[in-house]
């Protein structure tokens, strides 16, 4: 496992990100930790892994809670999260139905009282042995502590692929640049918290979220392993979906590439026109036009239908945004935390 001690650990400014705000001079609060954890089909790991956490957690900390959020769990979870609600300091929030884990992830950290909270994944993958360290670098002065995949070799080359394009896709001409590979794994303190829920938009990609709040943040480089148990409900197709939702949320960039686009097959269509012209001028050829002028509104139907397709994106998302509809439901709320309420 790869890891940053606090002092060596980079700031923004380091990464390339806009200049980070000094350290703050005095110490922190007292830690009040809430450790959001969101559950789809977790029933394999659940158990395991909040007596784990809870256990890390206590090493420094003996006010906590753990928000379990379960995004509509076809397996035992449900069951799972009511019985560990009666022997720990926990809270167990039920959405309604499966709405996804941006969905999950901002009903954790909204329902979060603590001032400071940690995302983790319920599958061991993301390291409790960081835990530590994100909470020395937290006290050192560090608003936001995120993980930083330093090894997908685990992964297929296509994969890795897609995931390079994508950040490079994400922050070209972007003022906000995601961090590549930085995944959901963090530690926040209550301002960032608070800036997060300030956020209005329904289509929600938490880590342009992440890096559009700004603050003081580390990177702590980590190896992935293996998950416990169970399979992961993250695949290509959620993939995917997510990486056009960071694009259409976060960047213009597919509209100005098209429009790019369409000024040079503008500029190819009044050359070609030109040399047809001249050619028949000068030489007298004049050129068979039926298969140029098939291949020619082939092209230019394909390029509409693209275009049309891009802006329709952008548009569906609008449609999304103007219904204002809730991000997520809760169906059941078991409140068996000890923090009564967040910090002012």
């Amino acid at each position: 496992m790869m890891a940053l001690s606090p002092a060596d650990a980079p700031s923004q400014f380091d990464a390339g990100f806009a200049p980070a705000a000094p350290a703050p001079t005095l110490p922190r609060a007292p830690l009040r930790l809430s450790c959001v954890v969101p559950a789809h089909n977790e029933a394999a790991n659940l158990e395991a892994f909040v007596r784990a956490l809870a256990q890390a957690v206590q090493a420094f900390t003996d006010d906590y809670e753990i928000v379990i959020v379960n995004d509509g769990s076809r397996d035992a979870t449900h069951d799972i999260a009511l019985r560990l609600a009666q022997e720990l300091p926990l809270r167990y929030l039920a959405l309604s139905r499966n709405f996804g884990k941006e969905a999950g992830l901002s009903a954790g950290i909204d329902h979060a009282r603590g001032n400071a909270v940690l995302l983790i994944d319920a599958d061991f993958q993301h390291p409790l042995a960081l835990l530590p360290q994100m909470f020395a670098l937290w006290q050192s002065g560090y608003d936001m502590v995120y993980g930083v995949i330093a090894d997908r070799g685990a992964e297929s080359g296509a994969k890795r692929l897609g995931t390079d394009l994508f950040y490079r896709l994400m922050n070209a001409g972007n003022k906000v640049k995601v961090p590549p590979n930085a995944g959901d794994f963090r530690w926040m303190d209550r301002k960032v918290v608070d800036a997060l829920k300030a956020l209005p938009e329904r289509n929600r990609f938490m880590k342009g979220l992440y890096a559009w709040v700004g603050f003081k943040s580390a990177a702590l480089p980590f190896v992935p392993h293996e998950r416990a148990g169970g399979v992961s409900s993250f695949n290509l197709r959620h993939l995917g979906s997510l990486a056009l939702s960071g694009l259409t949320s976060f960047t213009t960039l597919p509209l100005r590439v098209w429009s790019m686009v369409g000024g040079l097959i503008s500029l190819a269509a009044l050359a070609y026109g030109l040399w047809i012209a001249i050619a028949t001028l000068v030489f007298g050829n004049a050129l068979d036009g039926w298969p140029t002028l098939a291949a020619s509104i082939m092209l230019f139907s394909g390029v509409q239908l693209m275009s049309i397709g891009i802006l329709g994106e952008y548009i569906g998302r609008i449609y999304e945004e103007v219904k204002r509809r809730p991000i997520y439901l809760v169906a059941h709320d078991e409140d068996r935390s000890p923090l009564r309420e967040p910090p002012p």
